[in-house]
């Protein structure tokens, strides 16, 4: 199996980011709905989708206080 390639969150532009940042969540979202009806098969995702959505929102507010 190969292994998927790495995002870098510095390479992607502002608009890609928060693009990014909200697909996240919504995908966060429909695996915590789908983990309420029936049990997730690898319940990890839902960290994984937070630790994601979190590095996203770091990256954003360090943009945000370098254009300061």
């Amino acid at each position: 199996m190969a292994k998927s390639k790495k995002i870098s969150l510095k390479e992607l532009s502002d608009d890609e980011l928060y693009e990014k940042i909200d697909g996240d969540k919504l995908q966060l979202k429909k695996a915590r709905f789908n983990h309420a009806v029936s049990l997730l098969e690898n319940p990890n995702v839902l960290g994984r989708l937070r630790k994601e959505i979190a590095r996203s929102k770091t990256e954003a507010r360090a943009r945000e206080l370098a254009a300061q």
